[in-house]
């Protein structure tokens, strides 16, 4: 039987299950799972039971919990399909000449996105890009989005004073990024719904948007609209804590009915990023003695903001790169009580690992992260006597992992995330700190709503947000998890992609 998009699957026939927390007696024998008011009523023996209703033929792939992306900025992310990569640029220069033939976009401005300043021979400049740019408003985004190199006529236009590099960073660089993101809402909604249909198509069924917005009129406007494809849970950051505390929305919320999308954390930023040389670190940056990076949010300040999310019902997601910041970020959660997440944990003191599982408090990482960053890490942090991307102590010692892409700084891939978790590499290169490396079973766990904490067997009484994918993800090498085919994503049943 052909199925459709939108349908209801009641049988998912000839399937194989997976998952090291297994408690079925099936082994790699083909197996039904029978669907029933959004969950799964049944597991047995391929043709044991009548298939009754709409059955979706596995052809022998395998099941598995539907996966999450825990750290998305959704506008942004959709958006880079109409901004220029640069990526690839090996120095300042090629940026800037890769941008003098960008489109002007809609709005009069040029933009491009993904470029990695931090090991570039040259250094950007306000008269490199001018001379390269003109008139024509042009703005760059550093892949890790806390800093954004602008031609004069883009500062102009914004009304910055023009500096001797054209670079805006941390707070000045979210202020443009918010600015590049308020396109028309018909039109940023359109490609906010294929976006999350492409990622459908890579088994995802949830995300944690952290657009710094307010999502939640975003969010209702999607579903008036028919928006259906994926669970969401969305964030508020420090500017509009006292309007969702107003407006009484607490972590868990539902905005609809069927409770797809959901109120979810305060998100909170305290520090900088590598690549900006900003993540507020125990020692200084290479060649500048002064610089330890910064910190956004000073550690009483945070403390009083998560007192108040705490107080008002909403978990907290704290941005934490640097040790630093990571250690603040803990003493916060100690202190107020709060649930939540760190996110990103990029470099972590040796004596704040176990304090995550101690604490309760979920570790939010983006394994691609470390695969992109490797370089940077060894140069700029060589010195460092934290631990980068600790996946392994933290598992270890006991912390729920959450994956993430933190799109666009990495694609929303969820096959990518648990390749660069467990094989600590890409493009053949040798695997980047082994040691650091997580078993499949944990990095799968990870990359479902509920982490690592909570294992990725299915049994009967489950939620139906499922995947059937053609690689088992606990066996598969590092090529194949990322070049997996999923064949099929539901929620409750109802099949987002097929």
């Amino acid at each position: 039987m052909s199925l459709a998009r939108g349908e209801h699957v009641a049988v998912i026939a000839d399937a194989r299950l997976t998952g090291a927390d297994r408690l079925d007696p099936f082994g790699d024998d083909p197996v039904d799972l029978h669907l029933r008011g959004g969950r799964i009523v049944d597991i047995a023996p391929a043709k044991a039971l009548p298939r009754r209703g709409a059955v979706l033929d596995a052809g022998g792939g395998w099941v598995i919990p539907g996966l999450w992306d825990h750290h998305v900025h959704t506008v942004q992310w959709a958006l880079v399909a109409e901004r220029v990569p640069l990526g690839g640029a090996a120095d300042a220069a090629a940026a800037a000449a890769a941008m003098s033939t960008a489109p002007v976009l809609a709005d009069g401005r040029r933009v491009g996105t993904g470029f990695r300043d931090a090991l570039w021979p040259d250094t950007p400049s306000l008269a490199l890009l001018d001379a390269a740019t003109g008139d024509i408003p042009t703005y760059l985004i550093n892949a890790d989005v806390h800093s954004v190199w602008l031609n004069s006529a883009a500062l102009r236009r914004e009304g910055f004073p023009a500096t001797g590099d054209g670079l805006l960073r941390e707070e000045p660089a979210f202020e443009i990024s918010r600015r590049l993101n308020a396109v028309d809402p018909s039109a940023s909604d359109v490609r906010v719904g294929r976006a999350l249909q492409d990622a459908a198509a890579r088994g995802i069924t949830g995300i944690v948007d952290l657009d710094m917005a307010w999502n939640a009129e975003a969010w209702a406007r999607r579903l008036a609209a028919g928006f259906d494809t994926t669970r969401v849970s969305f964030g508020v950051y420090p500017a509009l804590l006292g309007r969702a505390l107003d407006e009484g929305l607490a972590t868990g919320d539902a905005l609809d009915a069927a409770g797809l999308v959901r109120m979810g954390p305060l998100k909170v930023i305290t520090d900088g990023s590598l690549g900006t040389r900003t993540a507020a670190c125990s020692h200084s940056y290479p060649g500048d003695p002064l610089n330890f990076g910064v910190l956004t949010i000073a550690p009483d300040e945070l403390r009083e903001l998560m007192t108040r999310a705490t107080g008002g019902g909403l978990a907290c997601a704290v941005h934490a790169i640097g040790d630093v910041a990571g250690s603040h970020a803990l003493d916060a959660f100690a202190a107020t009580g709060a649930t939540g997440t760190i996110e990103h944990a990029q470099l972590v003191a040796h004596a704040d690992v176990p304090r995550f599982a101690r604490l309760g408090v979920a570790a939010s990482v983006q394994p691609e992260h470390a695969v992109d960053d490797r370089d940077m890490t060894d140069t700029i942090w060589g010195t460092q006597t934290a631990v980068p991307y600790p996946l392994r102590a933290l598992a270890d010692a006991g912390a729920n992992l959450l994956f993430g892409s933190d799109a666009p700084v990495s694609p929303l891939d969820p096959w990518a995330a648990m390749a660069a978790a467990v094989h600590r590499t890409r493009d053949g290169r040798p695997a980047w700190r082994p040691e650091q490396g997580l078993d499949a079973a944990t990095a799968l766990a990870a990359s479902t709503a509920g982490g690592s904490a909570t294992g990725a067997a299915l049994m009967p009484g489950d939620i139906a947000d499922l995947v059937v994918v053609d690689v088992d993800p606990l066996t598969a090498g590092e090529t194949a998890l990322r070049g997996a085919r999923v064949a099929a994503t539901m929620i409750e049943g109802r099949l987002t992609h097929v």
